[in-house]
């Protein structure tokens, strides 16, 4: 099990969170279409906190499959196994790895409650281990490592109940592989063929296809000015994007986030460190005392934060630039702070924060 978990990602979309895995047969990174559902770029993120730029190559909304390919990922030693014999029966216990709602590795199990369940003209295994949004496109598999099938979906009103796609659909997907390009293309819903070119009707087969299938999602003008800002920064926007109108990111060993605040404010915040048991007074007279301009230290649940808020209105004023800038200026700050608060006073990083090795 620990050999694998290096193989598993979370995915970092401007739509949300999801998983994917890594297919070391054929070089690609397996997921659910849906998650990256209106994007060709998004991020993968593994245990390590780094993030990595990754294309979308090809998609299949009809079996809810997709497959990424991330040039600078460093490839995992380990991966899910897929060429086996094992066939999943009633009873069987099955392992669910995963990044559910988008928080750190985590591995629930359950048993296979049935392992051919009709849903829609196609069949699921249904298991009852814990599947939870941002399990979607992880992978399910048995105490060998043997992958058994793909988290796509959980009723929202039922309990113990969760769904995979059966490795064996996934295959059908995988022989197409070797055809693929480095373009964005989509599978039939009808032949299965791959079509590589925007278009209404599938080439092989003439059935209409959705030209939207291959149209990026525009994100809202709020957005491209905060990734204005990001931009600045020297970092990919895309590499930021943590869910809609929501970024998470690091600059150096500080965490940055930024995101929609009651509504009104757009909060840049950054979780420095973690309060030490001693000089505790001679840290608080620094944050009463110190000038860090437009951006504010505080401390929350025993953590030293520097923080700056903004109504979301200001960013359509005359101000724009200045407030991109100190957005900026934030994330520079808080990577020199975090070091500053363990040198000077003796505090840790946070477990939020990234190793600089």
């Amino acid at each position: 099990m620990n050999e694998i978990e290096s193989s598993i990602y979370k995915i970092n979309t401007a739509n949300g969170t999801g998983t994917g895995f890594y297919i070391s047969e054929k070089k690609l990174i397996v997921t659910n279409y849906h998650v990256v559902a209106g994007c060709h770029l998004v991020s993968i993120e593994g245990k390590d906190k780094n993030r990595h730029l990754t294309q979308v190559l090809y998609i299949n909304p009809g079996k809810d499959i997709a497959f990424l390919k991330a040039d600078t990922l460093p490839k995992p030693l380990h991966s899910v196994q897929i060429n086996h014999t094992t066939i999943s029966q009633p009873r069987d216990k099955v392992i669910v790895l995963g990044y559910p709602f988008g928080l750190p590795f985590t591995i629930t199990e359950g048993i296979v409650s049935n392992p051919r369940q009709s849903i829609g003209g196609s069949y699921y295994i249904q298991t009852d281990a814990a599947i939870n949004p941002g399990n979607s496109g992880g992978p399910v598999i048995n105490e060998k490592g043997e992958l058994m099938g793909i988290v796509t979906s959980k009723f929202s009103n039922a309990d113990n109940m969760g769904f995979a796609i059966p490795l064996e659909t996934l295959r059908q997907e995988l022989d197409l592989a070797d055809e693929l390009t480095a373009t964005f293309s989509i599978g039939c819903p009808s032949c299965g063929g791959i079509i590589h070119e925007k278009t209404d009707y599938c080439p092989n087969c003439g059935t209409n296809v959705d030209e939207k299938l291959f149209e990026e999602l525009i994100l809202s003008d709020f957005s491209q000015k905060v990734e204005e800002a990001i931009s600045r920064l020297n970092i990919n926007p895309v590499v930021a994007r943590s869910g809609r109108e929501r970024w998470y990111f690091h600059q150096g060993s500080a965490e940055i986030r930024m995101f929609i605040y009651e509504q009104n404010y757009l909060f840049a915040t950054s979780p420095l460190n973690d309060l030490p048991r001693k000089n505790l007074g001679e840290i608080y007279e620094y944050i009463l005392t110190s000038d860090t301009g437009p951006h504010r230290l505080s401390i929350s649940d025993n953590q030293i934060f520097l923080s700056y808020r903004v109504h979301i209105n200001d960013l359509y004023s005359g101000h724009k630039d200045q407030i991109l800038d100190r957005l900026a200026q934030l994330a520079t700050k808080a990577d020199e702070l975090d070091t500053m608060f363990v040198n000077d006073f003796g505090a840790e990083m946070t477990h939020y924060s990234k190793s600089s090795e």
